[in-house]
């Protein structure tokens, strides 16, 4: 379950808006709004939604106590995820 807390974390440390962000998720930019100035627990679809959107621009989130006592958060991966070649794109070329 991801806080609200760390849906705003998420998206000051990719330094994307508010409007971008929901349009990203298919969401409207007031949904965002509402969900980022309310307390405790993020909707669970909503959250859904924008962790795929933040996931897949290299944000990790980390539940609360899952290293250490600390609570739950955010954190960058230096590098986003090597997706690989798309299928599309695969040939003679590319193929190792």
């Amino acid at each position: 379950m991801l806080t609200t807390s760390q849906l705003r974390a998420a998206r000051a440390l990719i330094g994307i808006s508010i409007e971008d962000l929901a349009e990203a998720a298919g969401i409207a930019a007031e949904t965002l709004r509402d969900a980022e100035t309310s307390a405790g627990n993020a909707d669970p679809e909503l959250a859904e939604k924008l962790k795929r959107v933040f996931e897949s621009r290299g944000v990790v989130f980390v539940a609360a106590g899952q290293h250490d006592a600390s609570g739950p958060g955010v954190r960058l991966h230096s590098q986003p995820p090597d997706e690989g070649i798309r299928p599309q794109n695969l040939n003679a070329t590319n193929d190792d």
